[in-house]
């Protein structure tokens, strides 16, 4: 019997930008994650098309991702991060011209970054989105949304108002960057409880994701598990994540990734070389940071770390594609003669591990696709193309999961981050307050009452938790979080006064710009009544 693989790429990064500074350190994150992952799959995908090799692939392009991908000021500043890396490129090939093993790491990486720089400028016009649009148009991906500032959302369960925000607020900004409504939702985190599929079907969402488990202790009997879709009892579908797929790539010490060939992530000459010689290419004052030059292989736990050869790396990638595949048909010979339909495997990952964390990944997502295209037992598919063959599913309703650790809700809601929530909960309660007091206004006051529903929407981001949880950048995350709030304090106690401080209005609107097209009554709980 036939069956499906269906690869779901989550693209997504917080909104980061910070006009005020020239140079922000946390801006880096999207630069390197443009640099190291959506560039190089673009190029992959390139290269599938050129060769007519048949794909077809799942990505969800997040709001606050795609608002900073579409900014002209992250764009020019893109561009400038790149000059400054090819600068540096000339001074390691300099540094490492008697060095046999380096010079040919030092060459191959100004070259990334000179293509990049070409890419990102001739190719795309410095919008990447116009990249993953027309990859869309041609049949290839299925682009799909998520929350609108990634919000964990079953921890606003009580306020179905943030809910309705978060989810019609990200709609609407899909709708107006890519041109169409989007088919399917990523639940951010897969943070599912029952209940929320009524928000997603009230905007017209057809399908999301969620952790096996959620299937597995689905509300009846799921007789195919997570190998076809959870019909909902309002008609939304569930696709679950399959964990063999997923733990061979994730696996800290049993994924593909932990291969001691591949290059390692930490090592990099930003922190390896004296301050002197990469302090114009590091952050002031003087704080380290990656470069993307980087010289050693992950060997295993040792400091002692061997040269990077990327000749062998890429011999692993074409094994371990080989052996993914493998493994999926093994897997899939289970199911013969026990489902009235092919079995669907969903392999969600998050995009910025193709490239970013696993250098090799964007390579060895480009293999397991070609060797798919030659497989007569798999093929590759999307949710939505699955639906149009298989309209009768299982039927339920999936537990309260997540794909967090431990499965549930402990990573966004732990001792180290539960004292956001009472804060901007009482933001939302305010917010909605707002609403109701100012139905109907134009002018300074929209603007402002605009504002402050992005301002609550940013503060509800499940990144500053999960960064509070994980210990990375805690001091930027609680910053973050504080800031927010304080804005969106700072907007209702003047409109208590029926004061706007117009000043101050148009500098935040300058900073936090996403969401051009919002409207404040989106916190209406007339709304979420209707």
């Amino acid at each position: 019997m036939n069956a499906y693989l269906g690869f779901v790429l989550h693209a997504h990064l917080p909104f980061v930008r910070h006009p005020e500074y020239d140079k922000f350190l946390e801006e880096n994150w999207l630069y390197e994650a443009i640099s190291e992952t959506y560039l190089p799959f673009l190029r992959m995908c390139n290269r599938l098309k050129r060769d007519e090799v048949p794909f077809r692939l799942t990505m969800s392009v997040s709001p606050t991702l795609s608002a900073m991908l579409s900014d002209e000021l992250l764009q020019a500043r893109y561009i400038n991060h790149l000059k400054r890396l090819i600068e540096l490129g000339e001074k390691e090939l300099a540094r490492t011209q008697n060095d046999p093993e380096f010079y040919p790491l030092a060459k191959m990486y100004k070259q990334l970054f000179e293509q990049n720089l070409k890419d990102f400028e001739e190719l795309y016009h410095k919008n990447i989105l116009w990249g993953f649009k027309n990859l869309e148009k041609e049949g290839y991906l299925e682009i799909i949304t998520t929350a609108a500032t990634h919000a964990f959302l079953p921890l606003y369960q009580p306020y179905p108002e943030a809910l309705e925000a978060q989810v019609q607020t990200a709609v609407l900004d899909h709708s107006r960057k890519f041109g169409k409504k989007p088919q399917g939702f990523w639940l951010p985190e897969f943070g599912y409880y029952p209940g929320i599929e009524e928000v997603l079907r009230k905007n017209n969402i057809e399908y999301f994701f969620t952790a096996a488990h959620g299937i597995l202790f689905a509300s009846q009997r799921t007789p195919y598990g997570v190998y076809a879709p959870l019909t909902l009892p309002n008609g939304v579908h569930a696709f679950g994540r399959d964990y063999p797929s997923s733990d061979a790539v994730w696996s800290s010490d049993r994924g593909y990734p932990s291969d001691e060939d591949y290059r390692e992530f930490y090592r990099d000459v930003g922190y390896d070389e004296p301050l002197e010689y990469v302090r114009p290419y590091i952050h002031e004052p003087d704080v380290r940071v990656c470069t993307g030059y980087k010289y050693f292989s992950v060997t295993g736990s040792t400091d002692k770390k061997r040269p990077y050869d990327p000749d062998k790396a890429y011999a692993k990638v074409k094994e371990h594609a080989e052996n993914f595949v493998y493994n999926r048909t093994r897997q899939l010979k289970k199911f013969e003669g026990l489902m009235d339909r092919p079995p669907l495997i969903i392999a969600p990952f998050d995009a910025e591990l193709f490239g970013h964390w696993w250098f090799e990944g964007n390579q060895w997502l480009e293999q397991v696709i070609r060797q798919v295209a030659d497989c007569d037992k798999l093929s590759l598919t999307t949710p939505a193309e699955y639906l149009k063959e298989h309209k009768t599913c299982q039927r339920g309703r999936p537990s309260f999961s997540s794909w967090g650790n431990e499965g549930y809700a402990d990573v966004w809601l732990d001792g180290k981050n539960d004292w956001i929530y009472r804060h901007i909960h009482k933001a939302i309660e305010r917010m909605s307050e707002l609403v109701s007091r100012y139905p109907e206004v134009n002018g300074l006051k929209h603007r402002t009452l605009n504002q402050a529903a992005r301002e609550v929407m940013l503060a509800m981001a499940s990144d500053w938790p999960f960064i509070m949880k994980t210990g990375t950048t805690v001091p930027y995350a609680e910053r973050r979080v504080k800031e927010h709030l304080y804005n969106f304090n700072y907007i209702y106690d003047r409109l208590c006064r029926n004061t706007v401080d117009t000043e101050w209005l148009t500098s935040i609107e300058k900073k936090n710009n996403l969401f051009p097209d919002i409207d404040y009554k989106i916190f209406s709980k007339k709304q979420t009544q209707a």
